[in-house]
């Protein structure tokens, strides 16, 4: 990822053609400033070294101190960077705190559920729920928030979904919806594509979604590295998890889709691996930040 044109197209979005006219018709050019971004609630700091960029964009002459590094924990009215400069600090503001405030608010989001499973064998991964071209940085957030990541992208892993898997479906319940339905693949094939994946892309995880217990054994047939127990129910989860745990110890347990901070400590408690959680990235409200000047 690009940082320096993420910023260049977020500050020209800001800034349009006439630029920061408030600023420019009543602050004098020459008012300099002493500053610091502070947080307004407890939480973990993401995005410091990306602020300052953008500091410094507007005001190449500003000095800009980083006090809280990303990943560090902080409570409310303590200071995260010191800033020093001209009346281009302002025309920054909003988008330095834009970047700064949701970075960090994904990585406090993440510590949360990463806490709430502490003293279990399971770890908190992200999804690929991230905000188009922001990825990288919403990835490199849950990180800084404690927690782990899952495929980068449809590059780096294979992991064959539901609409992947063969199925029988009924003509006359697709007349009657209106729709077409066909499978990636019959299912004789299936196996087959398996096998012939595994050779072209040998260093790539399979990782096979299951939502049932059928799809669990044909999962453990076709030797998938991990695999994603999709919305079970607590009764069937535990069926499952058993299932793979005595035929396949070596196979990774992942457990995902629905999953709330409210359930999560049970979750973990019936022993997956891992458990992914979609609204980390696509739902994290934004850490409360604020920037004073004097």
């Amino acid at each position: 990822m690009n940082i320096s044109a993420l910023i260049r197209e977020a500050l020209r979005e800001d800034l349009g053609r006439l630029g920061d006219v408030t600023t420019r018709l009543f602050v004098p050019a020459r008012t300099r400033w002493r500053g610091s971004v502070r947080a307004r609630q407890t939480g973990v700091i993401c995005g410091t070294r990306i602020a300052a960029q953008v500091f410094r964009a507007c005001d190449p002459g500003c000095k800009v101190r980083v006090l809280v590094h990303d990943g560090g924990k902080v409570r409310p009215g303590q200071a995260v960077l010191a800033v020093s400069g001209g009346r281009d600090l302002l025309t920054a503001e909003r988008t330095a705190l834009n970047f700064l405030q949701h970075l960090s608010g994904v990585a406090t989001t993440t510590a949360t559920y990463v806490k709430a499973v502490r003293g279990t064998k399971a770890a908190i991964l992200d999804t690929r729920k991230t905000l188009p071209g922001w990825r990288n940085l919403e990835k490199y957030a849950v990180r800084c928030g404690g927690g782990s990541n899952h495929r980068m992208g449809l590059y780096d892993a294979v992991l064959v979904k539901d609409n992947h898997w063969p199925r029988v479906s009924s003509r006359g319940a697709e007349r009657a919806q209106g729709i077409h339905m066909r499978s990636a693949l019959k299912s004789e094939d299936f196996a087959k594509a398996v096998h012939e994946l595994r050779c072209r892309h040998p260093k790539l995880p399979l990782i096979m979604e299951a939502d049932g217990l059928k799809q669990v054994r044909r999962g453990l047939e076709l030797g998938a590295d991990v695999i994603l127990l999709d919305n079970m129910p607590l009764p069937q989860l535990r069926q499952a998890i058993r299932l793979i745990r005595t035929t396949s110890p070596k196979t990774l347990i992942e457990v995902s889709g629905g999953v709330s901070l409210k359930g999560l400590r049970r979750l973990a408690h019936l022993g997956p691996d891992r458990i992914s959680v979609g609204r980390i990235t696509h739902s994290a409200p934004a850490l409360d930040l604020g920037l004073d000047l004097a």
